[in-house]
């Protein structure tokens, strides 16, 4: 199983950015994926979840509104949407399976998101 994340930058306070997790290795479409962030000294965190079809999502409350998590099985690919960011967004996001908590010990290199004036 692999997870290959992008789309991280700098960014200004109120910017958008639009993350990507390219999977392989196992049936991408069977299974639930979700976004995770990791503040600088914290614990990383689910911040949105959708369901293997698509048809249902769930977010952190401090990202809801903000964030729009989707996926296109298809290209095997989990995205997160990311408006009106703020200095706490800051941090390494990373994408995992399942809908929760994460079911893999392994993850990918992850991508930094840096919101800053």
């Amino acid at each position: 199983v692999q997870f290959v994340e992008s789309g991280g930058g700098l960014v200004q306070p109120g910017g958008s950015l639009r993350l990507s997790c390219a999977a392989s290795g196992f049936s991408f479409s069977r299974f639930d994926m979700s976004w995770y962030h990791q503040a600088p000294e914290k614990e990383r965190e689910m911040v949105a979840a959708i369901r293997d079809s698509g048809e249902a999502v769930n977010y952190m409350n401090s990202v809801r509104g903000r964030f729009t998590i989707s996926r296109d099985n298809h290209e095997n690919t989990v995205y997160l949407q990311m408006h009106n960011l703020k200095p706490q967004d800051t941090g390494v996001y990373y994408c995992n399976i399942g809908f929760t908590t994460a079911l893999l010990d392994s993850w990918g290199q992850g991508t930094q998101v840096t919101v800053s004036s």
